[in-house]
């Protein structure tokens, strides 16, 4: 019997096509409020951090949150907060393919447009507007466009473009509206040294390309950022009335990482990464999010039809 979700992943027009209809449902769903996704309670979402085109851990986490091709389009069920999808850490023969990646959660975001949520992360930023990353010793933007052009040859530009849409659709964040306060899923946000330059508003307009600017736009300066202090999250927690912010962006060795008072990162790429299950309705503090992750390397590898 034929999967009616089976996608090309080297036909080129075949993923244009599907990166560009993400782009449309990532920009057209119901949960989306200018420049970031709303949900609120009550519900279950299943945060996630950094996956690097991990593609066991993101199988894991389609069978967790029920989103796989045996389960009907636009059914209810978990949310799921995907970011940090590209670059890979296992390259072929220094080729990198994630592409794919970006191109299956695209098909995953028009099958579930208000439960899936592909968030802005700065390797994906990064990749559109050419953005220098060396990761342990590879130059990630490089070999990304090289597996492109490997695959599509003389149509990469049309994936490439593709990409692009679907990059710079996605949203800068989740807001989760609960009874014990609101919860924001961000891939991070601005360090303490560039608050001048941020505009905090952000969260509450539509990005403008100033946003996607290296080190002064806003949409930048969030995705980047590090070493987050008590003194920021506080004052974001003034500004936005965010009772708990979940990350990724930075490592944590154990897959979970507090960063007091309210801040957890979360890591899903590597051999400890793991996923947090949220239940809306009665939402974890910081200190006890870090109690209820659960390791992916527990949850058994859904069978393959």
């Amino acid at each position: 019997m034929s999967d009616a979700n089976a996608l090309d992943l080297y036909d080129p027009h075949a993923v244009a096509e599907i990166l560009k209809a993400g782009a449309a449902a990532n920009r057209s769903a119901e949960c989306r409020v200018a420049s970031i996704d709303r949900i609120q309670s009550p519900g279950t979402l299943i945060a996630t951090g950094d996956l690097h085109d991990n593609p066991v851990h993101y199988a894991k986490l389609l069978q967790i949150a029920q989103l796989g091709n045996d389960v009907l389009n636009g059914s209810s069920g978990p949310h799921i907060v995907l970011h940090e999808l590209i670059h890979a850490d296992k390259l072929t023969n220094g080729l990198d393919f994630s592409y794919r990646a970006l191109a299956r959660v695209a098909q995953l975001k028009t099958r579930f447009p208000e439960r899936v949520h592909a968030l802005l992360a700065n390797h994906e930023l990064a990749q559109v507007v050419g953005s220098g990353i060396v990761k342990d010793g590879v130059r990630v933007v490089d070999a990304f466009n090289e597996g492109v052009e490997y695959v599509f040859g003389d149509d990469a530009k049309v994936v490439e473009d593709a990409i692009a849409e679907f990059i710079f659709s996605m949203p800068l964040a989740l807001r989760c509206i609960t009874p014990k306060g609101d919860i924001l899923c961000a891939h991070s946000l601005p360090s303490p040294m560039v608050m001048g330059r941020f505009d905090p508003d952000v969260l509450q307009r539509d990005l403008t390309s100033r946003d996607y600017e290296p080190l002064n736009g806003s949409a930048h300066l969030m995705v980047w950022g590090r070493r987050h202090d008590p003194e920021l999250l506080e004052d974001l927690v003034e500004r936005w009335g965010i009772s708990l912010f979940l990350l990724g962006h930075e490592k944590a060795e154990t897959g979970a990482m507090l960063v007091p008072p309210n801040a957890v990162v979360l890591n899903s790429d590597h051999e400890r990464g793991v996923y947090l299950p949220i239940d809306l309705s009665d939402p974890p503090t910081a200190e006890e999010a870090i109690w209820s992750v659960v390791p992916l390397s527990s949850v058994p590898m859904p069978d393959v039809a």
